[in-house]
């Protein structure tokens, strides 16, 4: 039998073996973004909710893909791919999201098929506003990982011992200090002590 969660991972898996999240996909295809976003999938009274036929076709269209490959995409993820967490980038920012070493914890989490990587904690943000344009724009998805070696240049996602979570490029990094770098000019380059910043995590992947 047919499952709702099942055609969803498709469509997840379909997006990541083109190197896209769900909204990138969703954008290719002449669909507008959030169409395939998590919150898309289930109605306001917790009802599943099926993509439409159109909109499968347009996915399909779009990837230059057929009816064939994605029903063999409605079981398992492929080797190449596999599930992380996943919360929205204003989620990161609440309590009960990461532990101290800035790995995924709690209960919060969802789970969508990303292309694979070698972190075991590896996670990924839904991007939302426009501060990071023109980077990252809204409902693009970063992945995230702990792991990775940081060097000047990366693109990094930080977080403050107060709770403040932000992307940006390490523009320099000494014993003392963190300064970062802005993606989008309308926003102020930031610059911080080093007890001030509770964990930086290299992004190793982004959907365009």
């Amino acid at each position: 039998m047919l499952r709702h969660g099942d055609v969803w991972r498709a469509i997840d898996a379909l997006a990541a073996r083109y190197g896209l999240s769900a909204s990138g996909l969703a954008r290719r295809s002449g669909l507008d973004p959030t169409t395939f976003n998590p919150s898309k999938r289930t109605t306001s009274q917790g009802k599943a909710r099926w993509p439409s036929t159109e909109s499968v076709a347009k996915i399909l269209a779009a990837t230059g893909s057929n009816m064939a490959e994605f029903v063999s995409l409605l079981g398992e993820p492929s080797e190449s791919a596999r599930r992380i967490p996943i919360i929205g980038y204003a989620q990161a920012g609440a309590a009960g999201y990461f532990d101290d070493a800035g790995y995924p914890a709690g209960s919060g989490w969802d789970e969508e098929i990303f292309p694979e990587t070698a972190d075991p904690h590896a996670y990924a943000l839904e991007i939302s506003g426009d501060s990071m344009e023109p980077l990252y724009r809204d409902g693009d998805r970063i992945i995230v990982s702990p792991q990775a070696a940081i060097r000047r240049g990366d693109r990094v996602v930080v977080r403050t011992v107060e709770g403040e979570v932000m992307a940006k490029e390490l523009a320099r990094l000494t014993a003392q200090r963190i300064e970062l770098r802005s993606f989008n000019p309308a926003h102020p380059d930031r610059s911080f002590t080093r007890p001030q910043i509770a964990w930086m995590a290299r992004v190793i992947w982004a959907s365009q």
